[in-house]
């Protein structure tokens, strides 16, 4: 297979991956949302996810035991690692699993990690083998043109949604350090019945945070509404820490 169908594969199963995600939100929060990160209908991380598994697991066909297990393994590592950089560059917990039993660090939990070994056994025994010879039965230069044109607008569906997500943090930032402010002006009028109310502020703050961002543009909305567990995380910390 060439560099396109693995584009294209990464473009499927991210559609599947995205339709997974609407089904199982609308179980879990009574509503139909537009889940993800990006405009379009599409979840990169199971993208990822899937190619990461057709490349590291076809030795294990013989080993369903085992490729079930390395399936849990690689999935549980890519959603702990995505969190954690997403946290660490937007200053934004996206997800947060902490009310799950059996989680770690709230960024993974067992109650998600075994339904994709499953999926990786799907994955490598039927779903991949049949996109992928779906794919080399399409000429050459019909193979082109869809790669093309998919490619370019995932890339213009990225450049948007990384803009949007960077004017969250900064609308974030914002928030938190006006909140910050409005807590020294009465540390230095020594009004300690009032330093208490607004430091409670920063025991959850999220409310607040996505209702304002919820006032702002369609797509800032739209990502808003996609994550209900969004929650702030680092900028709340260093602010607590560095007021103690």
């Amino acid at each position: 297979m060439n560099l396109e169908i693995y584009f294209l594969l990464f473009i499927i199963y991210s559609f599947v991956g995205w339709i997974m995600e609407v089904i199982y939100n609308y179980f879990d929060c009574k509503r139909l949302m537009n889940r993800g990160f990006l405009i379009g209908p599409i979840c990169p991380i199971y993208g990822v996810g899937s190619l990461l598994m057709i490349f590291f697991l076809k030795g294990y066909k013989s080993q369903p035991f085992i490729l079930f297990i390395l399936a849990i393994l690689i999935c549980s590592i890519l959603e702990y690692l995505t969190s954690y950089v997403l946290e660490k560059v937007f200053k934004i917990r996206w997800w947060d699993y902490s009310q799950n039993k059996f989680n770690i660090n709230g960024r993974i939990c067992l109650e998600t990690m075994v339904p994709f070994g499953i999926i990786g056994c799907l994955l490598v025994y039927f779903i991949n083998p049949f996109f992928s010879n779906l794919l080399e039965m399409v000429s050459p230069t019909l193979l082109h043109v869809i790669f093309y044109l998919i490619f370019l607008t995932f890339l213009t569906d990225l450049i948007i949604s990384l803009k949007v997500i960077s004017n969250i943090k900064l609308i974030t930032s914002n928030i938190i350090k006006d909140n910050t402010e409005e807590v020294s002006k009465k540390v230095k009028d020594k009004i300690v019945s009032k330093i208490k109310t607004f430091k409670n502020r920063f025991n959850n703050p999220d409310k607040k945070i996505r209702k304002v961002l919820s006032e702002q543009s369609y797509f800032t909305k739209r990502i808003i509404d996609s994550f209900p567990r969004f929650k702030v995380s680092d900028i709340i910390k260093k602010i607590k820490k560095d007021d103690e």
